[in-house]
Order: structure tokens, then sequence, then C-alpha cells
């Protein structure tokens, strides 16, 4: 580790401009602006039997609508259920508040429970997946026909991969403090989408570090596969998987838009504009290939349109440029007019062995990682790093741990060029230690510090990461995935019985139930118009 530190150094100008800004940050005014970042998490879990298979009851009615509850709804399937936390001003808050949503719904679970993996249970065809449905309302129709069309487009298996996303925004305060260090004069809601659409280019650079160190789906049922040929190695009789692998959740057996190079469509992050663009492209650009699926086919909706994209939301990508909606707005619309107000990191496999699905170190070097990547010098993607990126994600998704693995890494005149995997890690983690200083001395902390000290040492023995230590734990008790994902299941189950939500929390929910029901019922006694007028309407908004 001393040559590293030592390479580290002598001066490389992106680590210089890294240490120059460090500096600028450092004052109290800036560290209390620091600490008042926001987190939120959005965690996926499917609802199985308790023998495994997928549900296929409809959303409890003592959960709330789907449609209008802020916390917990649905993403592609009726049983798989989306927690969605509030923004919260600390991990301890993000982590209570996730708890508190699930042993919510645990205490309305009947003879279910929720899967605790990433990758599904025993898959029974694609008729065994239920579509989400959110009711009578248009807006009900388009957020299951958009869904209907996925399940066309990709098949419905792929869509039941669960993940956890981790949205994270800075203070308005922070970002006024920012901009007079570095000299800004432009529109401050400019300068923040600038840096953002930086730091998000960053986080793709080095986003395959994520999958590497908290990827948890070496593994898949066989079923998943439904009998298609894989290259994948076999487990058991029962289980497919990679002897490195870390996640193929973000593999090639994971949710691609897989018609995005045959189309020419790729989202740019150059800049907001350019993002924005790129996605305004694909949702107007017809695709031949779902052309001959149809759009509505005797009375029914089968997708939305036949474009690349049917909305913004289909295009897969680990990070994407957030702003929150108002009323029925596009995505596009949104960052268009008010910029970006958040980012959302999507490349997170749900943590198999916490019972939240994800764990307060894995927060905390998150929240290292966002800063980094804000501060590090961030030029614009040119096609051999875009393609060096994705590379680099399948190769760690799939050999991740395999010793001496090497990636590809541009070099100042943007030239990729080899680098182990080890000693990418290495230096990354490195440069984030002073981050996480910062960090620490912002909200009197040591944690930050210590969640980057700990991931080193993941890096150093592959063994201790997620995905080596479910196959290892699969080994010794000689099972394949299914039975222990169930196991594990089970056991987070167990938590929850035993952990107590107090009753003025049971009452907020509850009470949060009823409102989203209602509201839902107003939405659909307000619709007066029809679906087909619906959809032209949204779809013609400039």
């Amino acid at each position: 580790m001393s040559t590293i530190i030592n390479q580290l150094n002598i001066g490389h100008p992106l680590y210089q401009l890294l240490q120059q800004r460090l500096k600028l940050l450092n004052t109290t005014a800036v560290e209390e602006a620091l600490a008042a970042s926001q987190i939120g998490l959005e965690k996926e879990s499917l609802r199985v039997s308790t023998e495994g298979g997928i549900s296929q009851a409809p959303h409890p009615a003592a959960w709330g609508s789907a449609l209008t509850h802020p916390q917990i709804t649905t993403d592609f399937s009726e049983a798989l259920t989306e927690l969605v936390t509030p923004p919260c001003f600390s991990v301890t808050q993000v982590i209570q508040s996730l708890d508190d949503i699930q042993n919510f719904i645990y205490r309305n679970l009947d003879k279910e429970i929720l899967w605790a993996t990433s990758m599904p249970c025993v898959v029974a065809g694609e008729t065994s997946i239920p579509l989400a449905q959110y009711g009578s309302s248009n807006a009900a129709q388009m957020k299951t026909a958009y869904r209907r069309g996925l399940g066309l487009r990709y098949g419905r298996a792929m869509q039941v991969i669960a993940g956890v996303h981790f949205n994270y925004s800075f203070s308005l305060a922070f970002w006024q403090q920012y901009q007079k260090l570095l000299n800004n004069s432009e529109n401050l809601q400019d300068f923040m989408s600038e840096q953002y659409m930086g730091m998000i280019r960053n986080l793709l650079r080095f986003g395959w570090i994520v999958p590497y160190l908290f990827g948890a789906s070496p593994a898949v049922c066989k079923s998943f596969l439904n009998g298609k040929r894989t290259l994948l190695q076999e487990f058991n009789e029962t289980t497919y998987y990679e002897p490195y692998a870390t996640s193929l959740r973000l593999g090639d057996i994971g949710y691609q838009n897989n018609q995005e190079d045959t189309a020419g469509i790729k989202a740019c992050y150059d800049t907001l504009d350019a993002y924005v663009e790129s996605m305004l492209c694909a949702i107007n650009t017809p695709y031949s290939g779902y052309e001959e699926i149809g759009v509505k086919v005797e009375g029914k909706y089968l997708q939305l349109n036949a474009n690349i994209l049917q909305i913004e939301n289909e295009y897969y990508s680990t990070v994407r440029p957030k702003q929150v909606l108002q009323g029925n707005e596009k995505p596009s619309t949104a960052l268009k007019k008010r910029g970006v107000q958040y980012v959302e990191l999507r490349s997170l496999d749900v943590n198999v062995f916490d019972p939240h699905g994800i764990n307060s170190e894995q927060l905390y070097f998150l929240e290292v990682f966002m800063l980094f990547c804000l501060l590090q010098e961030s030029p614009v993607l040119n096609q051999t790093e875009i393609n060096a990126i994705d590379e680099n994600l399948v190769l760690v998704a799939h050999k991740g741990r395999q010793p001496g693995l090497d990636l590809q890494r541009s070099n100042l005149k943007g030239v990729a060029e080899k680098i182990s995997l080890q000693d990418w890690a290495c230096e990354l983690c490195n440069k984030m230690k002073p981050v996480a200083n910062i960090l620490d001395r912002a909200n009197y902390s040591e944690n930050y510090f210590s969640s980057v000290k700990s991931q080193i040492g993941s890096v150093f023995d592959p063994e201790l990461t997620p995905s080596a230590r479910m196959l290892a734990d699969m080994r010794e008790n000689d099972l394949g995935f299914f039975h222990f994902a169930q196991r594990m299941s089970r056991h987070h189950y167990q938590y929850y019985k035993t952990h107590q939500l107090a009753e003025e929390k049971i009452q907020v929910f509850e009470t949060a139930a009823r409102d989203s029901l209602i509201k839902q019922q107003q939405i659909e006694a307000d619709d007066d118009i029809s679906f087909d007028k619906y959809l032209q309407n949204y779809f013609n908004k400039a």
C-alpha cells in the first residue's frame, strides 16, 4: 500500500486539483453546509410466498395505494414492492426511516415474506409475474401500459430484479459556498447542474467500484433463464453462477437497453442540455423492432409507443440526474425547467446480509464517494472512455474478484490503458481518505474514514466482499441460490417480527395508507378525458 500512496504523492494533475479543492472546503461554513446534505433510499423487494414463489396476490390494501402513497409503492410487478424513504439528513436517520417502513409492511404481510436478494426466486415462466396495477385512472393505466411494454421488450423476468437506489443532494448552502470558492458567477442553478453532471461523469468512470465492493448477486436460480443457453457455470442442479462474479444483476443477463447500439442512441453526459436532448431523441425516435409489437392492439395498449424508449425512465443507467416532478410532468421537462436537484445511484444490489437491504457502512462510503466524484476533475467522456466504462462494469460484474483482473482507464490524453482492479481501487480509496476526513469533521463523526478504511480491506481481500461471502455460505451449507436466499429471507422476516414498531409510528403509517387510497379515488373521479387523449396530451407537452 505504501508504494501506491507514494505514487499518489508525486503530483498527478487530477489529484492536485482534488487536493486544491479539498483545501478550499476546509472552513467551518462549508463543513456546516456539507452536514446538511440529504440522503434518500429506494429499496425494491419481491413479495413471495413462504414456499418461495412470486406472489400472485394484489398489493396489500393495508399498505395504501401504490399509485399515490409516497413511501410504499410497486415497481414493475404487483409483487415487486418499492419502499421510498423521505430525504434524510444523516445515515442514521435514513436507515431508521427504511427500518420503520419495512417494519410496518411486515405487520401487514399474510403468509408472505420479502425476498432478501436482488435476483428473483423461482420464476415459473413470464406469466407468473403479474404486472403492477394502480387503479382505473388514466395515470394508473399509463403506468401499467408502460410496464406491459417493458415486459414485451425485455422480458418480465429481467424486470423483477431488485436493487437499492441511493439518492443524494448537497444543500443549497453548500452550493452557494462552493460557487464562491470557485469564483463562479453564473446562475446558481446552472452552476449546480453543471457540477452535478461532472459528478455523474465521475460516478460513471469510477462506478465499477460499487459492484466490486457491494455486489451481492454472484449466483442465480436456473429458472430465471427459463432454459436459455448461458455461459454461466453450474453451481449445482438448481443454480448458475460465476466463480468471481460480484453482481450478475449488472452483468449481461440483467436489464439492459439492448437496442441502443442498433438504434444509435446513448445518453450524453457532457452537459445537462445534452443529456436532455439525448433522452428526447430516444423517446421520439421510432424503432422498427418495437413497431412490430404494435402499440394499441384490439383496444389494449401493449406499450405506450414504438419508440426506442417509451419514456425516459426506460433508459438503463447506473446513475441519473433527477429533479422532483410536478404533476404529470416528463422527467426531461423537469430537468430542462429547474435543473438537477439530486443524483440517483442505481448500481447497488440488495444486501442479503442485512435485514434493511443496505447497511450504514455502505452509506457512509457512498456519501464519501459522492463528494469525491464532485471534487475530482471530470472532463467530458470521449467514445473510447464510454466503451471502457461499459466494459469495466460488465467485467467487474462477472469477474470482479478474479486475481489479477485488469480494467481499462483513460489517461490524460484520452487513451485507454490497462490497470489492475486492485491498484485502481486502492488508489481511489486512498484519494477518498481526505474527503472522508472532511465529512467526519462536518458530522462530528469517525464513521466516514472508518468506512473507507474498511473497503480498503475488501480491496486486498476479496473474500470479505458480500458476493464472496454469499458463495462461501452456499458452499458451506450445501445450498443452491434459491434455498440460501429463502433462508436469509426468513431470517429477515423473523427480525421484523421481533422488532416492534412504536404505536405512534403505526398510526402515522395507517393514516398515510388511508389518505393515499382517498387520493387515488379522487384522481379516478377527476378524470374527464379518454386514455387516448391523456397519452396524446402527455407526449405533446413541450
